[in-house]
């Protein structure tokens, strides 16, 4: 039962398969990869996007850290030379802290930056293969159109497409329907030259071989009372001499 399960669903996948293909239309399936290049061209300019916005967002951070760097600088200045050490040294390791902060926000924007580098790089080779890919798209469904029209054209000049299928099969049984009605007549004619049907007649009223002796014996019979029966009145009548000859007879 598995085995038989098994080939089953191989020609239920093949039938299936072959409907496929023919309701397949190469043109619809090109523009089909096409919209998907695209859709994946539009995700990498997205990608592209969001890394400059976050690129951005980090340099406005980094930027606002160096203000604070020169501000933090300028106060432990000022808290030094009004005498104020204490304040000057925590101005001072505040600016050790922001442009630490900003030492690292640099980096990130650094990769960043390369990151968005080979994102272009990447967007603009596959905008190339899509545009290609357009080009020949174009092409190939030009030419499947004009292969497809010669092929309806072809069918329909020398009656071979789908529609004529049902008509030549249906000519096909009148062609071997009339050989056959031909055959039987020709058999007919020669039973019929054969005297076959005469005899199927004579067995069908009851008659042999041995009733068709009989009846010709009865028939011989009757013959021979009826040559006695005329030799008698001829030798009962008068006999006429050799060489006469009776009234209105001529020699």
């Amino acid at each position: 039962m598995a085995g038989m399960a098994g080939r089953m669903s191989t020609v239920v996948k093949a039938k299936i398969s072959k409907l496929l293909d023919r309701a397949e239309d190469p043109g619809e399936t090109l523009d089909y990869s096409y919209t998907k290049q695209l859709e994946s061209l539009q995700q990498v300019k997205k990608g592209i996007a969001d890394v400059v916005t976050a690129k951005k967002r980090l340099g406005m951070q980094a930027q606002k850290l160096e203000q604070s760097v020169v501000k933090l600088d300028t106060q432990a200045r000022q808290a030094l030379a009004a005498g104020n050490e204490e304040l000057a040294r925590t101005a001072l390791e505040r600016k050790q802290l922001a442009q630490t902060e900003l030492q690292g926000l640099d980096q990130q924007v650094a990769e960043l930056q390369a990151q968005q580098e080979k994102l272009t790089e990447s967007e603009k080779r596959l905008r190339g293969k899509i545009e290609a890919f357009r080009t020949k798209k174009e092409v190939i469904k030009a030419q499947y159109s004009a292969a497809d029209a010669q092929v309806r054209i072809s069918e329909a000049a020398t009656g071979v497409g789908e529609e004529m299928a049902d008509v030549g099969l249906a000519m096909q049984r009148a062609v071997d329907k009339t050989e056959d009605m031909k055959a039987r007549a020709s058999a007919v004619e020669e039973l019929e030259a054969a005297g076959t049907f005469e005899d199927l007649t004579m067995l069908g009223e009851g008659k042999d071989d041995i009733d068709r002796e009989l009846a010709e014996l009865g028939a011989g019979g009757a013959v021979d009372d009826e040559m006695a029966k005329l030799k008698a009145e001829l030798g009962s009548g008068s006999a006429k001499p050799k060489g006469e000859l009776g009234a209105g007879e001529q020699a």
